[in-house]
């Protein structure tokens, strides 16, 4: 059995125009490493089923045009073809996983 150890912190990357970092990408998922400054934001988009967990910072999610406000700690989930997009309101990371 193989496993891959990831260290978020040392994948932790802060840039001025947010680009997401890409953990581990498969055929049937991906599981990007957010890293954003208060700010910066992912427009509300429709995609597959995804996990979203917050390890530090605070924002704003928005799934289905509703705002939820988000904080280290918190795990959102999305169903498939929901929109959803996220506004860092302070220095914020967070992983997903996205499926289908």
């Amino acid at each position: 059995m193989a496993v891959e150890f990831i260290d978020l912190n040392e994948k932790a990357v802060f840039s001025r125009e947010f680009v997401p970092r890409i953990l581990r990408a498969r055929p049937d998922y991906k599981v990007p490493l957010i890293c954003m400054e208060p700010g910066q934001e992912i427009p509300a988009h429709p995609s597959g089923t995804g996990i979203f967990y917050f390890i530090s910072g605070k924002g704003v999610m928005t799934v289905g045009g509703t705002e939820i406000e988000v904080k280290a700690g918190n795990m959102v989930f999305v169903e498939k073809g929901e929109s959803r997009g996220i506004k860092a309101t302070e220095r914020l990371t967070a992983f997903a996983v996205h499926m289908g």
